[in-house]
């Protein structure tokens, strides 16, 4: 078999999503190798290419893109510097995997899903958390009516980051213009995942507040200014008719930071939580009928892929993603979240950050 040889843009070895997640997703994939990564200096890509056993090493996007010895860019660098990257790519062919947001805003997510189009390469968009296993199961229960007809989703998701202290690597998440916003980055992700499971969206009332308006940087204690949002609230109505609650908080001090999801139906009920003690995935509990307590529900093992399942986190997901993609590349399949879907969903945050701004609830473009 022919692998397909990977070069990823942004593999730093010390730190990032590079190390911590696309890495062991190839690594666990017999279909794809690394063969070459770039940083912003020499000798950090060959740190890098010496940890992830890439053959070629450069400093410069233009050297990497353009090497015969890479068949697909894996764009793992910050938002602001996502379109330059994934633009080199496209231009010189290479089938092109970027994460999640495609751009820093719509706009530029719309020429880049235009020119791959144009182009004829396959994209991926790093929108891993549908592939939890979980997740999967719960779009085939409601597919097959465990629930009945659907009536409504509960999302809630508090997370420690990006409230009064603030890594210095992240300080660019504090300025809306760079696209990396409690709403752009975790609403992208999580509102994914539940139109995955559920369905899209027909249209959204929204709530998006700035509650602080400075953080510390923990390296240094730098007080800087903050314009991005702490509190992001939707609620919405399916294209099913069935509505939508959810809410994103940022900065949460106390209390785990844990997911909840409950979906009810006219039928049954299903509840998704994340749980600390199996990163891998979330726990699924369910009921139907008269039943008032929630059992767990035991996912079944054709939702668990073949590769990877020594991963845990996102790391997991991704390999699924992966070889999604990698079908896709071999087979002529759309199996993988390509560029198309990430747009869907820079046009869902737009909708969202409309609804909030303008106060009236908005249609959702398809």
């Amino acid at each position: 078999m022919k692998k397909i040889r990977v070069g990823i843009v942004g593999a730093n070895a010390e730190r990032g999503w590079a190390k911590v997640a696309h890495v062991p997703a190839l690594r666990a994939l017999p279909q794809f190798e690394i063969t070459a990564v770039s940083t912003r200096n020499r000798a950090s890509a060959e740190q890098a290419a010496a940890l992830f056993g890439a053959a070629h090493a450069f400093d410069r996007v233009e050297a990497l893109v353009a090497h015969p010895e890479v068949d697909v860019v894996t764009v793992s660098v910050k938002t602001p510097d996502h379109a330059a990257v994934v633009r080199a790519a496209i231009e010189a062919g290479k089938h092109v995997f970027c994460e999640w947001p495609l751009g820093a805003s719509t706009i530029e997510a719309e020429e880049l899903a235009g020119l791959a189009k144009a182009r004829g390469v396959r994209t991926a968009i790093g929108l891993q958390r549908r592939y939890l296993p979980s997740i999967l199961h719960v779009r085939e229960l409601i597919a097959e009516g465990y629930v009945g007809r659907l009536r409504s989703c509960n999302f809630s998701y508090p997370i420690p980051m990006m409230g009064t202290r603030t890594p210095i690597q992240n300080a660019y998440s504090t300025d809306a213009k760079n696209g990396a916003t409690l709403l752009s980055i975790m609403g992208g992700h999580f509102f994914d995942l539940v139109c995955f499971a559920l369905g899209d969206l027909r249209e959204v009332a929204a709530v998006v507040a700035r509650q602080f308006e400075t953080t510390t940087l923990l390296e240094t204690g730098e007080v800087i200014p903050v314009n991005t949002p702490h509190q992001v609230l939707v609620s919405g109505t399916f294209a099913s008719n069935a509505v939508l609650s959810a809410h994103l908080e940022a900065g949460r001090q106390q209390g785990p930071s844990h997911l909840t999801m409950h979906i009810t139906g006219t039928e049954g009920s299903l509840e998704l939580r994340s749980d600390t003690h199996d990163p891998t995935d979330l726990l699924l509990f369910g009921a139907r009928g008269d039943e008032p307590h929630l059992e767990k529900l035991t996912v079944p093992q054709a939702h668990v892929g073949e590769y990877g399942t020594d991963l845990q986190g996102s790391a997991y997901a991704m390999t699924q993603l992966y070889a999604a993609f990698g079908r896709d590349i071999a087979d002529g399949t759309s199996l993988a979240p390509g560029f198309d879907d990430a747009l869907r969903r820079h046009r869902l945050l737009d909708a969202i950050q409309t609804a909030a701004s303008t106060g009236r609830t908005q249609p959702v473009p398809g």
